[in-house]
């Protein structure tokens, strides 16, 4: 039996848990893995040899939390309050297993907090990185102390300030978990019950927030009355939105990927899993970021306008004549085969192999080191 490997899971959102199933699962059957999340909910099916170990949420506080919150917060750390039992249990958890465990590899999605606990148990981790204005003490330091980092995007994507060192240690694993095969359009039109011959414009709004106003899209919607427009995903209502009668709210849908295979154009903010499907769908595209901690969405979208993928608009459009000037450019830039490269396919064997190599070259002296293009897919 092979030493296990342990895998934090952020449990907001689904693109966390999404790309876990895909690594674990294609992980070598005698590798046990144990995943640490405060839901065990959220995950597609696991193989046989995956266990799931419930812990408190790092994040959200208990009802007998004291009043600490004067004590400042150091630089080398971003959510650390003083004082929550929940969190105490938590480590000591993941603490513990280290201990019985002696596992050979710790994955940190997303936790710089956990990254550095498993540092100072004297466990080597895998972080993985993300977009964002990550340049704190904090977030260096668990990537400095990382026998690798995790990259779920192109290498295309990656961040201009990014330096050296980081970039050396990066596998990147673009569509890492996404399912990105889009169904027949026209089926999918016959689905939907849309017009064959109308133009779609699909705006999709991420679940890790709370989504965009209405009001931007019934501008949108009355501005461009030869398109039909669809938004799903979380949509929060504004009383004063004038929404037409070629504007959807579909809101959560099962079949998120019927929309992108209908899209002339998409519009979306920039999670993993959301630019995952749109860079496969290959259609002309607007990014739009949503707030999140770190400015993760801002930077992705710069990355995505530099790499020449979508078109970046710092906030949706508040009037016709902005909607329809950026329909235009989108238009105008749009490279259908520069998004598929950039998309990628069938990551997870390559990224479980990646794992495998950097478990024996840790443990095992002689074990050779290898690059990222060692194990192209």
């Amino acid at each position: 039996m092979r030493r296990p490997i342990g895998y934090f899971v952020h449990h907001q959102g689904r693109g966390h848990a999404e790309r876990c199933a895909a690594v674990v699962n294609a992980l070598p059957a005698d590798r046990p893995v144990t995943v640490f999340c405060a839901r065990d909910d959220i995950f597609p099916p696991l193989r046989e040899g995956v266990t799931i170990r419930t812990i408190p949420s790092l994040f959200e506080p208990p009802a007998d939390r004291p009043a600490t919150d004067w004590i400042a917060t150091p630089d080398t750390l971003h959510c650390a309050p003083v004082g929550w039992a929940t969190i105490r249990q938590a480590m000591a958890v993941m603490a513990q297993w280290f201990h019985e465990a002696d596992p050979a590899l710790m994955i940190s999605d997303v936790s710089a907090e956990v990254a550095q606990l498993a540092r100072i148990c004297s466990v080597p981790h895998v972080k993985v990185l993300q977009h964002g204005d990550r340049g704190d003490p904090g977030h260096m330091a668990a990537y400095r102390g990382a026998a690798g980092l995790l990259a779920p995007f192109h290498a295309d994507l990656a961040q201009p300030d990014w330096p050296g060192w980081m970039r050396e240690m990066t596998f990147h694993a673009p569509g890492l978990g996404v399912h990105q095969a889009l169904p027949d359009g026209a089926a999918a039109r016959r689905r939907l019950g849309l017009d064959p011959d109308r133009p779609v414009a699909v705006a999709v709004s991420g679940g890790g927030g709370n989504g965009w106003a209405d009001a931007p899209f019934g501008v949108a919607a009355r501005s461009i009355p030869e398109m039909d427009w669809i938004v799903i995903g979380h949509i929060q209502r504004d009383w004063h939105a004038t929404l037409p009668a070629n504007l959807r709210l579909a809101e959560w849908v099962d079949n998120p990927l019927d929309y992108l295979a209908v899209a002339d154009v998409i519009l979306s903010s920039t999670g993993n899993t959301t630019c995952q499907q749109a860079l496969a769908a290959a259609r002309p595209w607007i990014v739009v970021p949503e707030w999140r901690y770190f400015d993760e969405h801002l930077c992705k979208a710069r990355a995505l306008a530099d790499a020449g993928a979508a078109l970046h608009l710092p906030l949706l459009p508040s009037s016709a004549h902005r909607w329809r000037e950026a329909l235009t450019q989108a238009r105008a830039m749009h490279d259908p085969d520069l998004q598929r490269r950039l998309a990628g396919r069938g990551m997870a064997s390559a990224t479980a192999a990646w794992l495998e190599s950097l478990a024996a070259r840790l443990w095992d002296e002689a074990a050779p080191r290898h690059t990222q293009k060692d194990f192209a897919a």
